[in-house]
């Protein structure tokens, strides 16, 4: 342990600790911009920098340890003069207009400058020039960015990908897409990390809310809508709500009030994943297609996207099922435009996403043109259906909760969990275990797959009638790329293998409301298994919905008509 004064109180901390964390300990809050918990090397804001006795020069607080004995000031006349030029000089080369910013209220550049009291810059501004596709889904302005390398060490150190670094000298120096490459080329896999982790709106996703304005002006279109399950554990985060005041139900109404035509559950399409994606798995372990490789589940686009850049030949190892967003289209295209009695050109899908890379997925060349142009026509994320709440001024807390509508309003506990991590697994568990024996398990049978355990990814095994199955979930793709190389190296044997490109699944997406400095996937996902212990239904199989669309449409699961339309062999 070490013993330190800060601010004239006596502090005891153990070794390694640094004068950040020492100082949050007593409650003093540093300002910061660029340090990102665990995973921070380097200083480049200065603005956490504090005064130590002994030192005529400053130094950084979110990479500097500890030491017995020392004098630390964070707030003395030094520091103050020092964070204020310093946050001044960063505002002379940000571009300013908080109005028409996505972060705006939620920005922590904009709230340190606000606590600084600064209300005029006596440096010059100086922007620079940067062309961006804005066709793509991620944005990037580069007129925003403060150089704090967060996005940089997201990507580089959690993700693996090292799409981002350093570019320019000088003060000209700036973040930009590596290797002078455009972003459509960097093998980006749309995971959104970068976004939730920059302190300011340099990134942000594609604005697609007008899409869905535009489906709703026109008479002759039938908006149907999807909410998925992490976003129930999310969105009125920013809205002011706790989440025993804000059900997904009431989100319901809102759409009805915009003037939606028929609102689902994403958790109905979860569990039709899970009966194509379930059956797939017990076939390939009958036929023994599992003995030197696993099958991958494929409902995560980031990961698909990783694997077909980082992996190309294991894309045959993945699940042919469509992820649910995808299989929603494909039913509302055909069943439900049948049951309406409608030209399937007439439905609209839009889907309610926690994730950049749902954009991407609904504007792949492989879902367009089935039968009736994309499966899914807009995909907005949470934050998106946030600002559009907002824009429509509806008050959620003032809203009543409404009913999903009719075919397709039973979702089950199975899946509501796919927007955890492990739980895709879990529920495939649950129903391939009733697939081999016809019996159902103990709902909770699967649970030692929850949570980390083994080098950044979770393992257990199971006996499923006498067949002993290894599976395995990951999440953030720094861990995956570890455990497809332990795999590649016959380190570890599985048969199947769940993996989410966001750390924590879908609660910790990268559409997700932003908390500067928490990350709140484990406690969303916590409440994702509490809805789950508290359904009526928990299998997937047991739905009512799911068996009459089978028994008016599928037949059966990997029937002909289910695969064409609920299937793909994931081209690159």
């Amino acid at each position: 342990m070490v013993t330190l004064t800060i601010d004239q109180m006596k502090v005891t901390v153990p070794e390694g600790t640094t004068i950040m964390e020492a100082a949050a300990s007593i409650h003093i809050d540093i300002p910061k911009l660029c340090y990102l918990k665990g995973i921070n090397e380097i200083s480049a804001c200065r603005v956490c920098v504090v005064e130590m006795e002994g030192k005529d020069k400053l130094i950084t607080s979110c990479n500097n340890v500890v030491e017995e004995g020392m004098v630390i000031y964070t707030n003395s006349p030094k520091v103050r003069l020092n964070r204020r030029k310093t946050v001044s000089m960063l505002l002379s080369q940000h571009d300013g207009q908080c109005i028409t910013c996505s972060r705006s209220m939620n920005c922590s550049l904009q709230k340190i400058a606000n606590d600084f009291n600064i209300l005029d810059n006596p440096f010059k501004k100086e922007f620079v020039h940067r062309e961006w596709d804005k066709t793509f889904p991620l944005i990037r302005d580069a007129n925003k960015c403060i150089k704090c390398m967060r996005c940089i060490q997201i990507c580089d150190k959690v993700q693996g990908l090292n799409v981002w670094d350093v570019s320019g000298t000088g003060a000209r120096t700036t973040v930009d897409v590596s290797r002078n490459r455009d972003i459509r080329v960097a093998d980006c896999s749309l995971c959104g990390q970068c976004i939730t982790h920059c302190p300011v709106g340099a990134l942000r996703e594609r604005d697609d809310t007008s899409m869905l304005f535009s489906a709703l002006e026109d008479e002759n279109k039938i908006v149907v809508a999807q909410i998925a399950p992490a976003v129930r554990a999310a969105w009125a985060e920013q809205l002011g709500l706790s989440r025993e005041e804000a059900p997904v139900e009431k989100i319901v109404t809102a759409f009805r009030r915009m003037g939606i035509d028929y609102v689902f559950d994403t958790t109905f399409s979860a569990d039709l994943t899970i009966m194509e994606e379930g059956s797939e798995f017990v076939k390939r372990l009958q036929d023994g297609d599992l003995e030197e490789y696993p099958m991958f589940t494929s409902c995560c686009p980031g990961w698909v996207r990783f694997i077909k850049t980082q992996y190309p030949d294991m894309i045959g190892r993945l699940s042919t099922a469509k992820s649910p967003q995808q299989m929603f289209g494909a039913v509302m295209k055909t069943y439900f435009a049948k049951k309406l009695g409608v030209d399937p050109e007439r439905i609209f899908t839009l889907s309610i996403m926690p994730c950049l890379a749902k954009k991407a997925e609904r504007e792949m060349d492989l879902f367009y043109e089935e039968y009736a142009g994309h499966d899914i026509d807009c995909v907005l994320t949470t934050r998106e259906l946030d600002r559009m709440l907002r824009a429509e001024h509806l008050n959620p807390q003032f809203l009543e909760e409404g009913e999903f509508d009719s075919p397709f309003e039973v979702g089950t506990g199975a899946g509501v969990i796919f927007g955890a991590t492990g739980g895709v697994m879990e529920a495939a568990l649950r129903s391939a275990y009733f697939l081999v024996t016809g019996e159902n398990p103990d709902a909770d049978a699967f649970h030692e797959i929850r949570g980390v355990k083994r080098q950044g990814w979770t393992e257990a095994e199971f006996d499923v009638a006498g067949n002993v199955i290894h599976v395995a979930v990951v999440s953030g793709l720094g861990n995956t790329g570890k455990l497809m190389e332990a795999i590649r190296r016959k380190e570890v044997k599985y048969e199947f293998v769940e993996v989410m490109a966001c750390p924590g699944g879908c609660a910790g997406g990268g559409g997700q409301p932003i908390h500067d400095g928490q990350e709140l996937a484990e406690e969303r996902g916590s409440s994702l298994y509490f809805l789950d212990r508290n359904t009526d239904i928990r299998f997937s199989h047991d739905n009512p919905d799911i068996q009459n669309l089978y028994e008016e449409f599928f037949e059966k699961p990997l029937s002909h008509r289910a695969h064409q339309l609920l299937h793909t062999e994931h081209q690159v």
